[in-house]
């Protein structure tokens, strides 16, 4: 699979991250996320407004010149609101690569907490309280793409396969 670019998007906590590293190992695909780049930027004092903009910006930047080469790119990302989508519609387009989007939930909202609870520690890592805010804040996606729950039993993995097909 040459040339795609695949869009995750969900909140903190869902298993968006880890569904992306398993694509990403089954299509040997670079996988892009914008958390450790959120991660650096607050290292170096730059948290604010700007950071998620500059954080988006540089993985489309990185995820264009992937595309260049032909490789089909992976960006695991919340993308919770339609300014942040639009980044990767626009990219695919000027890639000429079609853009395929994963949208990951997880429906059980105790089993939700849980892993976000569960989770080390980390900057910029977001509380149960936080990723509230955040699901409050998260713009209901319009347009094709797949909704993997990760809530029910099974492997979504072979799924997410075929909707890249």
């Amino acid at each position: 699979m040459s040339g795609h670019l695949v869009a995750f998007a969900g909140l903190p906590g869902v298993g968006k991250s880890t569904l992306a590293a398993r694509l990403g190992a089954a299509l040997n695909a670079p996988v892009l996320p914008v958390d450790p780049i959120e991660r650096v930027l607050a290292e170096h004092g730059v948290f604010n407004d700007q950071a998620g903009l500059i954080s988006y910006g540089s993985v489309a930047a990185l995820a264009e010149v992937q595309l260049g080469l032909g490789l089909p790119v992976i960006v695991d990302a919340v993308n919770p609101v339609a300014s942040a989508r639009g980044l990767w519609h626009d990219l695919a387009e000027r890639a000429g690569v079609p853009l395929r989007v994963i949208e990951v939930w997880c429906a059980d909202e105790a089993e939700h907490r849980r892993r976000v609870e569960e989770r080390v520690a980390a900057p910029l890592v977001p509380t149960w309280e936080q990723t509230l805010v955040r699901r409050a804040e998260y713009e209901p996606y319009i347009g094709p793409r797949l909704v993997v729950d990760t809530s029910i039993p099974g492997d979504p993995l072979p799924a997410i396969l075929t909707y890249l097909q």
